[in-house]
């Protein structure tokens, strides 16, 4: 067994890394930039939900608020007229990027402690190299893109932009099982 406080250099490495990749893939390789599409008469669109108060947060169209609302003829109807989504809405103004970014490395931080968790309690002092990478690089390639899957089968999210974000979670997994390996005490 490894103490999770023996492995703080692999959990405070990979975050690094994995911090560094992701800005790589969303900075310098721009294959993100085709993601999302521009709403047929944007400024009329965004005129009308600041006209009805729409307020930060998630919302579905059309709203249902349990099961036997949505087996509702007329709520069948509009499901049918369309269209049916999600609509995410963020606080006006410009995204507040350092925010951000500080969530995404902390996020990478805790899933590295999270994963000397698994690892510490599954391998020990000395493990081999391929045995650590194997191990971290699974389970950090879990919980980097099973999300991704998720949302591509309830919210949506086009496969296309599923499948690269999956491709994402697998180089941050083995970023992140390559630093651990290569760490290992």
């Amino acid at each position: 067994m490894v103490s999770i406080g023996a492995l703080w250099l692999p959990i405070v490495v990979s975050a690094v890394v994995v911090f560094l990749a992701s800005s790589v893939t969303h900075m310098v390789l721009n294959y993100h930039n085709k993601d999302y599409r521009k709403l047929p008469d944007e400024d009329r669109v965004r005129a009308l939900l600041r006209e009805v108060g729409v307020t930060p947060g998630l919302y579905t169209i059309p709203h249902c608020k349990d099961s036997k609302e949505m087996q509702a003829p007329e709520t069948i109807e509009k499901m049918k007229q369309g269209p049916v989504g999600f609509l995410t809405v963020m606080p006006s103004g410009p995204p507040a990027m350092g925010k951000y970014l500080v969530q995404w490395f902390v996020f990478c931080v805790l899933l590295g402690v999270f994963l000397a968790y698994v690892a510490g309690r599954t391998l020990g002092p000395g493990a081999d190299y391929l045995a650590v990478f194997r191990l971290v690089g699974t389970v950090a390639f879990l919980a980097y893109s099973a999300g991704e899957v998720m949302d591509g089968i309830w919210m949506g999210q086009t496969w296309p932009k599923t499948i690269k974000n999956v491709f994402d979670g697998l180089v941050y997994a083995l970023l992140t099982a390559g630093v651990f390996g290569w760490l290992w005490p």
